[in-house]
């Protein structure tokens, strides 16, 4: 069974900033592009939920999927559900999720 994809409203948010910031480095199309790309390797995540290294130092359960060496997302695999909770660009501290 295929799990379904769901996004935190941090992730969102997360999504809209790396977007926002994209957009001003370079173009609104490179922008566009690069988010479709990291929203279909969240969508991989549904067909193959352990794709992501486990890493329960963030929280019980969590998951981390690098994508092209410079996002990392963070998320839980539920049993019909892909929660997508935090997508982090660059060096931050992934730690941080822990006051999500």
């Amino acid at each position: 069974m295929e799990r379904r994809l769901r996004f935190h409203p941090d992730a969102r948010a997360d999504l809209t900033r790396l977007h926002d910031w994209i957009a001003s480095e370079a173009n609104i199309a490179r922008a566009d592009g690069y988010l479709a790309r990291i929203r279909e390797a969240c969508e991989a995540l549904c067909r193959f939920p352990l794709m992501g290294r486990a890493d329960d130092d963030l929280g019980p359960g969590l998951r981390v999927l690098g994508f092209e060496r410079r996002v990392a997302i963070v998320y839980r695999a539920g049993e019909t559900t892909i929660d997508i909770l935090a997508v982090y660009h660059g060096g931050r501290d992934l730690r941080a999720l822990g006051e999500r």
